[in-house]
């Protein structure tokens, strides 16, 4: 798979996740892959940042869809603002 092919994979993801986040205020935007495809960065945006749960829903939610959509992602990484 192409880095262009698994860049539109992340973002179908993200699309797919993107509305939930929303309805609760946040949103989240996608910083980079690395690692040969392996690593997803992302950044939780909106009241997802300061949320209790925000490691929850990166894991159960984020991380799950985009493997789902990447299967080859092995990690998924929210960088924090600064």
């Amino acid at each position: 798979m192409t880095d262009t092919e698994l860049k539109s994979k992340v973002e179908a993801a993200l699309e797919e996740i993107r509305p939930f986040l929303q309805s609760d205020g946040g949103d989240i935007a996608l910083l980079s892959i690395e690692e040969n495809g392996t690593t997803v960065k992302v950044q939780l945006e909106g009241a997802c940042v300061g949320c209790s749960v925000n490691q929850m829903t990166l894991k159960s939610g984020v991380e799950m869809t985009i493997k789902k959509h990447a299967p080859q992602v092995e990690h998924v990484i929210n960088v924090m603002p600064n």
